[in-house]
């Protein structure tokens, strides 16, 4: 497959603390990658940094395009999409409302009605909740929202920040199965940052593991799932 995103010695800081030393790192078009690493690893500056949201160097390139150095609406209107950790709903605003938001860079609006149906196929409870306030959700649904809102803009990149966080465990398996099936029949990219390690490399086909803002390994989700170091201090086995 070929690179959708492209990143090469990226680098980047908050104020005057670099975070992240040089990274190098390939998304493919319709694949999945996550990226690994402790806390303070630098996996949500990744993030990020890709979407323009915090002071970089080095060079990226999305679907043929630099997008390094643009501005995060720009970035976002090629077709990256961002759901941060803390899921970001206007918990204010209904579940529609969101849904609305979403799709504001879009000019189809017949299609963006469409939309509205597909993601309650993908999320049936949304819908049961379409008139309701998003912050009175459960964390459950309310990632499920953040979710569907960054796919109202019909992306071509899905960005991830911590999906599982904060969620029981069935909820998070029926989270990640919604995540196979729209990048299998959407063919939407993702690029997946996640604390559950065995979670992430279930989902993706290529990983990155981080220490500190730098890459230390790299490889297919199979070979890294396979590397005993990996094994003993993500997987616990």
């Amino acid at each position: 497959m070929a690179a959708l995103l492209e990143v090469r010695g990226l680098h980047a800081q908050y104020g005057a603390t670099r975070v992240l030393h040089g990274m190098d790192f390939t998304v493919e078009e319709g694949g999945i990658t996550t990226i690994l690493g402790a806390n303070g690893a630098g996996k949500t500056t990744t993030l990020r940094a890709v979407c323009g949201m915090v002071k970089t160097q080095g060079e990226a390139t999305f679907a043929g395009t630099r997008i390094d150095g643009k501005a995060t609406e720009s970035i976002v209107r090629l077709g990256v999409a961002h759901v941060p950790d803390g899921r970001g709903t206007f918990v204010n605003l209904s579940v529609e409302e969101n849904l609305r938001l979403g799709a504001y860079t879009r000019s189809d609006k017949a299609d963006v009605v469409n939309d509205f149906e597909r993601m309650y196929g993908y999320f049936p409870r949304l819908k049961e909740r379409r008139r309701q306030q998003a912050g009175t959700l459960s964390g459950g649904e309310q990632q499920m929202l953040a979710v569907s809102r960054a796919l109202m803009l019909r992306p071509r990149l899905l960005l991830l920040d911590e999906p599982s966080f904060g969620l029981a465990p069935r909820i998070v398996q029926e989270l990640f199965e919604i995540f196979r099936a729209i990048n299998k029949t959407d063919r939407v990219s993702m690029l997946v940052v996640e604390q559950n390690a065995a979670l992430a490399l279930r989902l993706a086909d290529h990983a990155y593991l981080l220490e500190t803002g730098r890459v230390v390994i790299s490889g297919t989700s199979d070979a890294i799932r396979n590397d005993e170091s990996v094994r003993r201090s993500y997987l616990g086995y």
